[in-house]
């Protein structure tokens, strides 16, 4: 068989379906990569992907059901669409069942244009300049390690009514991870970005070093709460937990911690003391996503019903007060409150802030400085109580200093209560999440300062 370009498969698809609607989408990507250990280039590489995902909606007579199948490839078109029809008619009624969108959003994309494409020519200037990071380190007796991701995703999807939107997303992240000769101190930088042209070398490698140099000393301290000083990537890690449990359907069954006490959500409750805002926005400059949602199974924060919907910006919490959740269409109209789209990019930001990470811990008498947060897991959801680790650099302040290195900690803070704590945020900036950049890479946060942060015991992790 000869390979289909994505927009004939989902025109052959479409065309082969014998359901009541059927959704298709094709996902085209490229990736290249870089990897290297102790100064060292150790591999590098590039891969090519398609990914084909059929949802067919069949009206059984007791309500419109819903059955996804994925392929990888150029599969069967004609099995395809069997499989996802016996699927839809295996399944029960859909919960979430409303009519198919027919209006194209805003940001529908170029239909017939060709796949984006990355290439191990992305890294045509980070390449050399990592070699003379490698040099500067040897010289030292650092050990520099690390890896270097692009991709370029292009999805097209079709749907029975109509529709024929098309999105390019390109992702990219460096993580650098700096040790010394004997392994007893680590540190790490990283940075998101869409293209490799605004990554810095040189500030990662300064960045790492000047850790490294920290950490000469070391200070052990009990477990407390500690004033505490996090950097945009912790804050990032944070943050974005409590984005994906903005979920209108379990708020509004008391299931997360947007449940008000007695019914209903906690839209229109103060949930920070400081005028601090968390959006998204599909335009965000350096953040873009897609403008529209591809959904291939559905959960309380998206339906495959919704495939095709508008994700406009939305403040999430506006001048410190919850101001909208996730909800689907659906629950849309059970609740008679608005449907709200999730975006793909994360932005915390307080009003008329300038003040720097190196500012911040200058103006702090005695407190701990961050690195990142990792193995972070749910302890109550009912609070959104999270328990994880430090990592790569816990750092004690003095006098407006960094004086040294401190052991590692596990934590336990909910997200939630902690933006109520927050007693100075800093300059909002692209940063990379630690913990979750497997899955999301755009989100901008400042640093932020937390006068009681919980350590609530010593950990042994280096």
């Amino acid at each position: 068989m000869s390979r289909l370009t994505a927009q004939q498969l989902v025109e052959e698809v479409l065309a082969a379906s014998t359901a009541d609607g059927c959704v298709a989408y094709v996902v085209e990507s490229t990736e290249a990569n870089l990897r290297w250990a102790s100064n060292s280039l150790t591999t590098n590489g590039a891969m090519r992907s398609r990914q084909v995902v059929v949802v067919s909606f069949v009206d059984g007579g007791a309500g419109m059901a819903a059955g996804t199948v994925a392929r990888t490839g150029t599969p069967d078109v004609t099995a395809l669409v069997a499989a996802s029809e016996q699927a839809a008619r295996d399944a029960g009624p859909a919960e979430d069942a409303v009519p198919l969108l027919s209006e194209p959003p805003a940001g529908a994309g170029d239909w017939d244009a060709d796949p984006a494409e990355t290439s191990i020519e992305v890294f045509a200037e980070f390449a050399p300049a990592l070699g003379e990071a490698f040099g500067g380190a040897r010289d030292r007796g650092d050990l520099l390690f690390g890896y270097a991701e692009h991709s370029l995703t292009t999805t097209y999807l079709g749907t029975s009514t109509g529709l024929r939107l098309r999105h390019d997303q390109p992702s990219g992240r460096v993580e650098l991870n700096g040790k010394s000769t004997d392994f007893s101190r680590s540190v790490w930088a990283g940075v998101g970005t869409r293209d490799f042209r605004d990554v810095s070398v040189p500030d990662l490698a300064a960045d790492v070093e000047r850790k490294l140099g920290w950490s000469q000393r070391r200070v052990d301290l009990p477990a407390g709460r500690y004033e505490t000083l996090l950097p945009p990537s912790a804050v990032s890690d944070l943050m974005l937990y409590a984005y994906w449990t903005m979920e209108a359907r379990d708020a509004d069954e008391g299931r997360n911690v947007f449940a008000r006490p007695g019914g209903g959500n906690r839209i229109g409750d103060r949930l920070a003391q400081l005028p601090l805002t968390l959006r998204s926005d599909p335009a965000e400059p350096g953040l873009e996503a897609a403008a529209f949602q591809v959904v291939g199974s559905s959960s309380a924060a998206a339906s495959v019903f919704d495939n095709g919907m508008a994700t406009p910006a939305v403040d999430w919490i506006r001048d410190g007060v919850l101001t909208n959740l996730v909800r689907p269409r659906a629950w849309a109209l059970k609740t008679t409150a608005p449907a709200v789209a999730a975006v793909d990019n994360l932005v915390l930001e307080a009003p008329d802030t300038t003040a720097t990470q190196d500012e911040m811990v200058a103006a702090t008498d005695r407190g701990l400085l961050l690195t990142t947060l990792w193995y972070i897991r749910e302890v109550d959801p009912q609070t959104l109580l999270l328990t994880g680790l430090t990592r790569d650099g816990v750092f004690l302040v003095e006098g407006g200093e960094v004086t040294g290195a401190v052991n590692n900690f596990r934590w336990n803070e909910s997200p939630v209560d902690l933006l109520g704590r927050i007693s100075q945020a800093g300059r909002t900036e692209r940063t990379l999440p630690r913990e979750w950049n497997d899955w999301f890479t755009r989100a901008a946060m400042p640093p932020v300062r937390v006068p009681d942060f919980n350590m609530s015991s010593v950990s042994p992790a280096s």
